[in-house]
């Protein structure tokens, strides 16, 4: 039987490990496996790969290395934020966020919640934008952090982070942006940023999961998320991965040696599959099309289907997509990005993510213009039609 080829397009659930990230990763679980932290040579190898790391990882993000602390993952990245902000501040019990963030925030938030805090959720438009001004009101003299991803990980809509910092900076209040979909997308600066706090994850950027990062600014006082020893200068407990630092390092070193080269193919591919969708299928809604966005990402509602069956039938053709964030894949209940920026639940429920990365080919593409237009005409003949317009797109 001979082996299915595999059509990936759902790099905002993760990314290909890089071979170059591999070979760089290798060495720290065969040969120098000691632990940083230890005052021998064999340890201080594996201390120089890890501070080493640290340099490369600032570097994709303008930031000195001090200023960075390595996590497991996005996740605890944000937690680990949203935390220090309320820990830091006893007397502030507000935080302020949008109803459009990754589940990670969303459920954090719904926890402080029942914990006796109290969390404004930041609305948004039919486009998936939010009106910064809304955020400028909300802003309390209890506020102790404000949370806003900088793009959103199921339809690209890139959020303005530089703004909102500044309000927040003028109100004396932390500003903490989600920034994991976008290493790769975006060039990446805290310095013309001016958050307090940023959160990336390696495995977003062709190196493996299980490592994270969280900026805090130099100045901006941090209480630990996670308590141990005194790694990562006191502030994450827990024996270095060693291992994963070094692969996270050399993919922020590919990264921003390749940014531009990289984007400007990967947005030709990402409008071509678009185009070459939304002229073969009817009833197609662009969700979140309007400028900025993110390159690779695209979000599409097909009308009297259900996203479930689509990807169903893809991935029997071997086309790897999603219906949203991976964190969220098996609930049954439409996203709560769509549903946030007014489409109706069958709408959203119809709704497919598309994502492209480095490695993503025009073959790739062509094989799901070949098969989606099949399948959406399959699943839509056991359904009753609704007169629906071509396309249509959702952008204000």
């Amino acid at each position: 039987m001979s082996k299915q080829s595999v059509y990936y397009l759902d790099n905002n659930a993760t990314t290909r490990v890089a071979p170059e990230v591999v070979e760089a990763m290798l060495p720290y679980l065969t040969e120098q496996w000691g632990n940083p932290s230890s005052a021998y040579t064999f340890g201080k190898k594996a201390g120089h790969a890890v501070a080493e790391a640290r340099e490369k990882v600032a570097a994709l993000i303008n930031a000195n290395p001090r200023e960075i602390i390595f996590t497991s993952c996005g996740t605890e990245s944000n937690n680990a934020a949203i935390n220090s902000a309320l820990t830091s501040q006893p007397g502030k019990r507000h935080v302020i966020t949008t109803v459009v963030e990754h589940s990670a925030n969303i459920q954090f938030g719904q926890t402080l919640e029942k914990r006796g805090c109290e969390v404004t959720w930041i609305p948004v438009d039919r486009a998936g934008q939010l009106d910064v001004h809304e955020i400028h009101e909300a802003i309390r003299e209890d506020t102790a952090i404000v949370s806003v991803m900088l793009a959103n990980n199921e339809t690209g809509v890139i959020y303005p982070v530089e703004e909102i910092a500044a309000i927040c900076r003028a109100k004396g209040v932390l500003f903490h942006t989600d920034a994991v979909q976008t290493p790769g997308k975006l060039k990446l600066d805290v310095k013309a940023m001016e958050v307090d706090f940023l959160s990336l994850s390696a495995h977003k950027l062709h190196a493996p999961k299980g490592i994270g990062v969280l900026y805090v600014r130099k100045g901006v006082s941090f209480q630990p998320y996670v308590m141990g020893g005194g790694q990562e200068q006191g502030r994450r407990g827990g024996t270095e991965n060693v291992a994963n630092m070094v692969a996270f390092g050399k993919a922020a070193e590919i990264a921003v040696a390749s940014l531009e080269e990289n984007l400007d193919r990967i947005r030709a591919l990402r409008d071509r599959m678009e185009e070459g969708i939304i002229s073969s299928i009817e009833g197609v809604t662009r969700n979140g099309a309007k400028e900025p966005r993110l390159a690779n990402t695209s979000n599409l509602s097909f009308t009297n289907c259900e996203a479930e069956a689509i990807l169903l039938l893809l991935d029997r053709e071997g086309i790897c997509a999603s219906s949203g964030s991976a964190c969220t894949t098996g609930s049954m209940a439409p996203s709560h990005v769509l549903t946030a920026m007014g489409l109706t639940p069958e709408l959203a429920m119809g709704a497919v993510r598309l994502s492209l990365s480095k490695y993503s080919t025009d073959e790739e593409v062509d094989h799901l213009l070949a098969k989606m237009p099949e399948i959406v005409s399959k699943l839509r003949g056991t359904i009753p039609q609704t007169p629906t317009p071509k396309h249509q797109e959702i952008e204000q």
